[in-house]
């Protein structure tokens, strides 16, 4: 008897691993499959973008450092669009000094793990992120199903976050700036 996995899929999630190295891309590409998951692979930047055009994976394995546009420069792309804003990623490079570390934090990955890598725990973060991320996601189309768009002010009375629907009010009220006049409005 199988021990259950403590991550398993409960359904297929789709991962999308961004590597210039075929190796690596192929050995990640494998574990994945083997854990349920549905696998994009892309070798660089361009692939990559190609591939969210079509489907909007669950989680992104994305390498740093690649020909072209870097990981760094690909993943700030991702979060300033809001079909992808949502989706963790995860870097993987051998990039270590803290310096690199922060960079990739800093232009938007939920974690940094460095190579070569440990399978098992690259696997467990991944499911990690893709599940909390999921339960974000549900949160928000909850709210917004309901009917209620909601606002979260921070101390200062800043908009801390907006449901969707809240933002497509507050664009209606505001304009295309919504957030930032509203910010204004409402303090």
């Amino acid at each position: 008897m199988t021990p259950a996995k403590p991550f398993a899929t409960a359904q297929r999630h789709a991962i999308l691993v961004v590597d210039d190295d075929l190796d690596s891309l192929r050995m990640l590409s494998d574990a994945l499959s083997v854990e349920g998951y549905t696998v994009l692979a892309a070798r660089d930047a361009q692939e990559a973008l190609q591939r969210l055009e079509i489907v909007i994976p669950d989680g992104i394995l994305l390498d740093a450092v690649m020909p072209g546009m870097d990981g760094f420069e690909l993943c700030r792309a991702l979060k300033v669009n809001p079909h992808w804003v949502h989706i963790p990623v995860v870097f993987m490079t051998g990039l270590s000094e803290t310096e690199q570390i922060l960079k990739g934090f800093a232009s938007g990955g939920v974690d940094y793990v460095v190579k070569p890598l440990r399978l098992p725990e690259v696997l467990v973060r991944l499911a990690t992120h893709v599940g909390n991320a999921r339960a974000g996601r549900l949160a928000r189309e909850a709210v917004d199903v309901a009917g209620l768009g909601t606002v979260v002010l921070d101390s200062l009375g800043r908009v801390a976050w907006r449901s969707p629907q809240a933002m497509r009010w507050l664009q209606a009220v505001f304009g295309e700036e919504g957030g930032q006049q509203a910010q204004t409005w409402l303090q």
